[in-house]
């Protein structure tokens, strides 16, 4: 199992999450994260950090939301890792 970043993220590419995940499981994209599914040890931690709420276990996500199990897999195979938080996105 695994967990997921979603498309709350989309657009907000918060960060506070990424400094609690003791694997450095995270990868940055332009406008939002990924977990990298291989990585990730389902600790959950980054959970509660999420202001927007959009981590979820694969195992609970969304039916809307099942795509991005997938897109996480597929991009963090491809982005730089990320393990200090950054300033949000400008809205």
């Amino acid at each position: 199992m695994a967990h997921i970043i979603t498309s709350k993220c989309k657009e907000n590419r918060y960060t506070d999450c990424v400094e609690v995940c003791p694997v450095d499981a995270f990868h940055l994209l332009e406008n939002m994260l990924v977990i990298n599914p291989e990585t990730c040890i389902d600790c959950s931690a980054c959970v509660a950090e999420c202001p927007v709420s959009a981590i979820y276990s694969d195992q609970l996500i969304p039916e809307e939301e099942k795509p991005f199990i997938e897109f996480n897999e597929r991009e963090s195979k491809t982005s730089p890792v990320i393990a200090k938080k950054i300033p949000p996105l400008a809205k």
